[in-house]
């Protein structure tokens, strides 16, 4: 006896030759969501590293263990994929900033000087897939159309609001004035430096490992410097 897909009726079952039926294995909701955080996993991973376009998903869903078919039970594309990585990477990395806000919560300059020294280590340089989506996936975001651009919006948008406040915070602690408005070009202007000190140096960390170190080392300092 032979058992075929029943494809035309999409009835959940599986039919064999001689007509009869048997359901389909059903997998729980709780497996199902843990299929889908293997999927964003191992994409994260990959996109991060090879960029969206270098990943398809033939070998996207290998690397989760998975087969191809069971992508399409999880996400309508590759670019809805790409979306939910780009939410999850950001919010991972806004709560790295938040603990290293709340390890510090005397000294916003404390905090704020965290936040460089972590962004520009060489361990987030030589591990894109653990670090963060802002460096990793800027080119992609703004190839990928307006919803990985909304995405990366929103995570740009969490980053400046908070090393924003942390400027305030540390001008009231010391007395200084600044007014939000400039508070908030600073910090434009300090986030920008950290992506792009991120990027170049790991555009040359192969070619020019001790220059790479520098630019990570030299724009550390003179953020801190200010």
């Amino acid at each position: 006896m032979t058992i075929t897909i029943d494809r035309l009726a999409r009835s959940g079952r599986l039919t064999s030759s001689d007509g009869r039926e048997f359901p389909l294995p059903r997998i729980s909701r709780e497996q199902k969501e843990r299929n889908r955080e293997r999927i964003v996993a191992a994409a994260s991973r990959g996109f991060k590293t090879r960029g969206i376009d270098g990943m398809g998903i033939d070998e996207l869903m290998k690397a989760a263990g998975m087969t191809h078919g069971g992508f399409y039970n999880h996400f309508s594309s590759k670019d809805d994929l790409a979306r939910e990585v780009l939410n999850q990477g950001f919010t991972a990395s806004l709560g790295v900033v938040d603990d290293l806000i709340g390890a510090h919560p005397r000294s916003s300059r404390a905090a704020l000087n965290a936040i460089v020294d972590g962004y520009l280590s060489t361990d987030h340089r030589d591990h894109p897939e653990d670090g963060c989506a802002s460096a990793a996936l800027a080119a992609d975001a703004g190839r990928h159309g307006l919803p990985a651009q909304e995405e990366y919006l929103r995570g740009l948008r969490g980053y400046l609001a908070a090393i924003t406040d942390l400027l305030l915070d540390g001008a009231a602690q010391t007395n200084a004035e600044l007014d939000p408005r400039r508070a908030r070009e600073q910090a434009i202007a300090l986030f920008s430096q950290l992506v792009g000190a991120q990027v170049i140096a790991r555009a040359v960390a192969q070619a020019d490992p001790e220059l790479s170190d520098e630019v990570l080392a030299s724009t550390g300092k003179e953020l801190k410097r200010r």
